[in-house]
């Protein structure tokens, strides 16, 4: 057998130490929950999620030093913003809301039409540098990172981040600390949860326990779009959002994953949604334009809004729904909301 090169050898050596820190990295998950695929570049550790958690709430990474990553993710609204569309730092008007970002470890695609990016890594540069739209408006090359080295906090924050390097302070470095940080904020504490996985008959009323029948029935079939522990299939969909047929009722930039693929039949298929923590992120929709679960489930009962377009999905077929049964699915959803995310010590502001 011949033996090992050095670069071989340093390669494995790598490898180990990599696995020794993923391994050492307390997930702290909840029952039912599998562990988050880490990409190998980026292992998980204690002091990169700190890291990631001061830059995720930092101004400082903003053209104008007022806006944050959390700015458009409040942990209070299980990190999104509350708007129908989100708010630029230079003022600009998304076409788009803020999705949530809790349990964003396990979405196989990120965002609401790009079934290209797929790396939290490579997402954490567009709300940074993108320009269709502005977000944080940040230049490469720009002052920002010479403000980070001026924060004496960072000075050990970024030291304990990546040990191994002479100068940490890199934009790559950044993102990986970012998209740490978003990898440790996960939900599975909900009265749903405490039901389902702690077996406390008491932890959903009644009326919710009726609305999970309803919710997994093929008469509704919500289950369909929104199944497994996250409650989505992180497939692309049309809802029949838009009343008027054709391209028209989808206009650039909201036209769906067809920005990304050019084929017709995308037009207006946008990313399912997690439903945890669905009752703390009005208004709903991809444009916001839905204000209450009320009206998310009027929605679906009716058929959506688009009848007779090609383009609707199989699924968005209408159905008919009682007052109580209306109000047990809205039970239901609301029984999914965790309060204990929205609280957690571990994501919120370390500058305040």
């Amino acid at each position: 057998m011949r033996p090992l090169c050095a670069s071989a050898l340093s390669a494995l050596a790598l490898f180990a130490a990599l696995s020794a820190q993923e391994a050492a990295y307390d997930w702290k998950l909840p029952k039912g929950f599998p562990k988050p695929f880490v990409p190998a570049d980026n292992p998980m550790s204690a002091a990169k999620v700190e890291l990631g958690r001061y830059l995720f709430y930092d101004t400082r990474l903003s053209v104008n030093g007022k806006q944050s990553c959390a700015s458009c993710h409040r942990q209070e609204l299980a990190f999104t913003d509350g708007r129908a569309v989100g708010v630029g730092a230079t003022g600009e008007l998304h076409s788009r809301s803020a999705m949530s970002l809790v349990n964003v470890a396990y979405s196989a695609t990120l965002t609401w039409s790009n079934p290209e990016l797929k790396s939290l890594e490579e997402q954490a540069l567009v709300p940074m540098f993108g320009e269709h739209p502005v977000e944080l408006g940040l230049r490469q090359g720009g002052k920002f990172l010479s403000s980070l080295r001026a924060e004496t906090r960072y000075a050990s924050l970024f030291a304990r981040a990546f040990p191994d390097e002479r100068d940490p302070y890199t934009i790559g470095n950044i993102a990986k600390a970012i998209a740490s940080f978003e990898r440790s904020i996960i939900s599975g504490r909900s009265p749903y949860d405490r039901y389902h996985y702690d077996r406390d008959d008491s932890a959903v009323p009644e009326a919710a326990k009726r609305g999970e029948v309803l919710f997994f029935s093929q008469h509704i079939s919500c289950f369909r779009c929104h199944g497994g522990f996250n409650f989505s299939d992180a497939g692309f969909h049309n809802t029949g959002l838009y009343s008027v047929a054709g391209a028209p009722a989808f206009s650039a930039p909201n036209v769906g994953i067809y920005e990304h693929t050019h084929e017709p039949l995308d037009i207006g298929r946008f990313k399912t949604p997690t439903l945890r923590n669905i009752a703390l992120t009005a208004p709903y929709m991809h444009d916001g334009t839905v204000a209450t679960l009320e009206d998310v489930i009027d929605h679906y009962a009716a058929g959506g809004r688009a009848h007779g377009t090609t383009n609707k999905d199989h699924l968005i077929g209408g159905f008919a729904l009682s007052a109580k049964d209306r109000n047990d699915l809205v039970e239901y959803l609301e029984s999914l909301t965790d309060d204990q995310v929205i609280h957690d010590l571990r994501f919120s502001n370390p500058w305040q």
